[in-house]
């Protein structure tokens, strides 16, 4: 099992979801987060007053699959979260070692 994490623009959500959810991935968990990474922070105009926004609004995107979906779901999430732009953000996976459903005490695949 792996569990995958994906920064990414909040607008692409839909999009990354429904490849997702084509490929039989279910279950996501989506957390609203805020940083910067090469395009730093962003120069706004409010009531006439210019400021910098150092931390840009992201979204966060944690799921735990079997390791037989994690290529297609690296490539469903590049695909549908690119817009070719700076920022686009990221993709994380790390190896999980257990996982238990805690209403039925499966374990492991079953429990996903």
């Amino acid at each position: 099992m792996k569990k995958i994490e994906t920064i990414i623009k909040p607008f692409k959500l839909d999009d990354v979801i429904d490849s997702l959810t084509e490929l039989g991935i279910e279950g996501v968990t989506i957390s609203e987060i805020r940083g910067f990474g090469r395009q730093k922070g962003r120069t706004e105009i409010y009531k006439g007053a210019e400021y910098i926004v150092d931390f840009i609004p992201k979204l966060k995107i944690e799921i735990v699959i079997a390791d037989s979906l994690v290529d297609s779901a690296i490539e469903a999430i590049r695909q549908s979260a690119r817009t070719g732009k700076v920022g686009d953000g990221k993709i994380f996976v790390s190896p999980i070692e257990q996982a238990i459903r805690i209403r039925t005490g499966e374990t492991d695949e079953a429990a996903l």
